[in-house]
């Protein structure tokens, strides 16, 4: 019987769910057929195939050749599918032997001459094909993502290296799983920042928490100095959290860069970017900003300049975690875990406020500038916090440094491990149930929330997450209870607009 079946895995989202491709040759007027709900990318996978097929000196088969992607509701994308299918007709036609199919999948897309060239989302598939106790065969170029699963890669440079290495003639090279190491935090030192202790004190409480934090000050004071050196204060990811975002520039298309391995991702898009760039979209879905920014930080950089439809698509990732995007006939879920980082001036012209400033903003055109930024939006923010101009003193040469990343990492990396220890996430990601468990407060400092919640008209929402930033004060500090000044910094830290 002239059929030939491997295995492959499409692409759903981050997930890679497996496709068995069936190779049926058969006697008859030659056609080339492939069913199973492929797209336009896999149907022309017909030409590649042929001319690889050809050009790496094998007899293309005359007759019926039908190639069935299953399952047949399940959407094939790409040209990842082109080297199993080559194999296929060979393993049909017994050019290659066929029990050498076995629990291997491959991914490639062919070149007219053979050669292999690499593909996106290798990464997931091969976690997954690990987890079903499957190696993989992959283009040399995706050999170091695929590497990071502990399934068995083998390296494909052609289809005649690959059909040589099935045959047993010649053996194709290898790699072993080896975890990157993990390096130093390349991004920039806190120490850097002149004057700002609020300021600074407040990116420290937010790193130890994971909090959403909103800086509001006028232009030039640190605001964007201060988002971009909170990765460098951050805990280096877990294995699988760094797994996780590694997938998703593996969807893309992009290349690992190991060296930063572990290190918290840093997103800051354009203001001027679409709803689809910030959370994912297209017909084909793709993951957008929100779910680079996974396991770490997303900097909106002047706020209100951003469309108001953009900012309330974020809404959902910044309670869930997760995105999920749909359109006719599929749907696939990105993660968003991100950590909001946002910066604002106080009014139109930036100096509202500002001592040395002289700010001729009418108190409706202020009105109008922070209306950009809706009420829901605000209440998912957890800290809030003004951004003023430092003292002159502040930016001499000879002025004293600041404590450096290193020293306010050390605090932070000691909070975090007493939350994941305590609740096993961070104090932004517990539940309400986990909440009430762990925010054990005397009743002067309840009584301090009360009075708050009653002058400022805080809603339930901003009354929880002023909770877990006292809770995250308290274990900056050590403590096992919430006290009456961990209560008051974090009503500190909440400066409405």
């Amino acid at each position: 019987m002239n059929v030939a079946i491997l295995m492959s895995r499409t692409q759903l989202g981050v997930q890679a769910p497996p496709v068995t491709i069936e190779v049926f040759l058969s006697g008859g007027l030659p056609t080339f057929s492939i069913v199973g709900l492929p797209e336009t990318a896999v149907r022309e996978s017909k030409d590649r195939v042929r001319g690889a097929i050809i050009s790496s000196g094998f007899q293309f088969p005359q007759g019926r050749i039908t190639v069935n992607l299953g399952p047949a509701d399940l959407r094939k994308t790409g040209g990842r599918f082109d080297l199993p299918i080559a194999l296929g007709i060979l393993g049909a036609s017994r050019l290659v032997p066929l029990q050498a199919l076995d629990s291997t999948e491959f991914y490639g897309e062919l070149a007219l001459n053979g050669e292999i060239r690499p593909v996106s989302g290798t990464l997931p598939a091969s976690l997954h094909a690990a987890s079903a106790g499957h190696a993989v065969v992959v283009p040399r170029a995706n050999g170091v993502e695929a590497s990071l699963s502990s399934a068995e890669v083998f390296l494909a440079d052609s289809l005649l290296q690959v059909s040589a290495h099935l045959a047993g003639t010649q053996r194709a090279d290898t790699l072993r799983h080896s975890p990157p190491p993990v390096l130093p935090a390349s991004a920039p030192d806190m120490c850097e920042v002149r004057g700002q202790p609020l300021a600074r004190r407040a990116m420290e409480v937010a790193a130890a928490g994971e909090h959403n934090i909103l800086m509001i000050g006028p232009p030039g004071t640190g605001k964007s100095m201060l988002a971009r050196r909170l990765p460098g204060i951050l805990p280096p990811m877990s294995e699988a959290e760094a797994l996780e975002t590694a997938s998703i520039d593996s969807i893309l298309g992009r290349e690992l860069d190991l060296s930063l391995w572990r290190q918290r991702p840093f997103r800051a898009p354009h203001h001027t970017a679409s709803a689809a760039a910030l959370v994912g979209g297209g017909s084909d879905p793709r993951p957008g900003e929100a779910s680079r920014a996974h396991n770490g930080v997303l900097f909106l950089d002047e706020l209100p300049e951003f469309s108001r439809h953009v900012l309330e698509v974020l809404r959902e990732p910044m309670e869930t975690g997760s995105l999920t995007i749909s359109r006719v006939g599929r749907q696939a879920e990105f993660p968003a875990r991100f950590q909001l980082v946002a910066a604002m001036n106080p009014c139109p012209c930036g100096y509202l406020g500002d001592v040395a400033g002289d700010c001729r903003c009418s108190a409706d055109r202020v009105a109008n500038y922070r209306g950009k930024i809706s009420g829901p939006l605000l209440d998912r923010v957890d800290i809030l916090v003004t951004v003023p101009r430092p003292p002159k003193d502040c930016l001499r040469p000879d002025a004293p440094l600041a404590e450096s990343s290193a020293v306010v990492a050390e605090r932070v990396r000691c909070a975090r491990e007493l939350q994941l220890a305590r609740a096993g996430a961070s104090n932004a990601r517990i539940s309400s149930r986990e909440l009430e468990a762990v925010c054990d407060a005397t009743a002067e400092c309840w009584e301090l929330l009360e009075r708050a919640v009653d002058r400022f008209a805080l809603s339930a929402r901003a009354h929880h997450r002023v909770r877990r930033v006292a809770r995250t004060i308290a274990d900056l500090a050590g403590e096992k209870r919430v006290a009456a000044p961990h209560m008051a910094e974090a009503l500190a830290l909440r400066q409405l607009l």
